[in-house]
């Protein structure tokens, strides 16, 4: 055999296991199992981190059930660093957070740098608010984008042939401009899910909505300012926050703090957060929902 015919089939053979070994890495550690580590003697505080887009509410719920379900863990502290995300994921998280309020356990919000839109709509649901002094919160609101590529494609020489079964199947399309009918049909569907979101700050704040409607139009407040506005119940920090979930829980003295997170994969061993940044970059810039509880910052 000749060497330039062993080298090729080495390099195949190389190629070919480093992509069965690449394979094995992320379906090894693509599980969504709610599996966490909260060994430990005494009443636990559980720490779940919330933090970028929301996206999915699916493995946020899961982690929230399971902490729910542990009579270990006297008290949830949910941390949000979040810029909010797609409106039925908020919702989701908002009504688990609530359910646990009302009938599990305390469930207390430690807001970060950023708990704006989405972040602040599942902050509401909490025993209690803590935002520090600087936190970006509020953004009540709702944003819906669409890309344009009609002008694009005419340059190109390109066109996209649609058979649809009504005028507003095809509405929203980035292949064509969008018509004054769109507009008034999507603006109807935004408005719908802002006062849904008013609602829901109106009722668990217990702002009258008259007077919420005043600055709920989309700008931001330091943690401050929301706690003058009624929109946070006070300043402190994580190390606070984490307090007051104890006092809550009925724990006394010091509590034990457990972070819920799963365990480190081989994937994340030998390839660090190079997955889980890919998965960031695939949900921020391919599958973002088109209606959005969203501070665009």
């Amino acid at each position: 055999m000749k060497k330039s015919t062993k080298v090729f089939l080495w390099v195949i053979g190389v190629v070919l296991a480093g992509s069965v070994l690449i394979a094995i890495l992320i379906f090894a550690g693509g599980t969504e199992e709610s599996e966490y580590d909260l060994s430990g003697h005494g009443a636990k505080v559980a720490v779940v981190n919330l933090t970028g887009t929301i996206i999915s509410s699916r493995e946020i719920v899961s982690t929230l059930q399971t902490l729910a379900e542990n009579k270990s863990v006297k008290a949830i502290l949910l941390r949000v660093d979040s810029p909010g995300g797609g409106v039925a994921a908020s919702q989701e998280i908002f009504e688990e957070v609530e359910s646990i309020r009302d009938s599990v356990k305390p469930i207390v919000v430690s807001m970060g740098s950023l708990a704006a839109s989405g972040g602040y709509y599942v902050s509401c649901g909490a025993t209690r608010i803590v935002a520090n002094p600087g936190t970006i919160t509020g953004s009540i609101g709702v944003i819906a984008m669409f890309p344009n590529y009609a002008k694009l494609m005419e340059k190109l020489g390109l066109q996209m042939d649609v058979i649809k079964s009504g005028k507003y199947k095809d509405s929203g399309s980035p292949f064509r401009q969008m018509t004054e009918q769109d507009k008034k049909y999507f603006q109807g569907v935004v408005e719908d899910s802002y006062d849904q979101f008013l609602n829901a700050v109106a009722k668990e704040r217990k702002l009258p909505i008259d007077n919420l409607k005043k600055f709920a139009d989309g700008r931001v407040f330091t943690g401050a300012q929301a706690l003058k506005l009624g929109l946070v119940d006070t300043l402190g920090s994580f190390e606070d926050a984490i307090k007051i979930a104890a006092k809550l829980g009925g724990i006394k003295g010091e509590p034990v703090v457990v972070e819920a997170k799963k365990p480190r994969t081989l994937a994340d061993l030998i390839f660090g957060d190079m997955f889980s940044r890919l998965h960031i970059f695939e949900k921020d810039f391919i599958e973002q929902p088109i209606l959005q509880y969203r501070f665009s910052q």
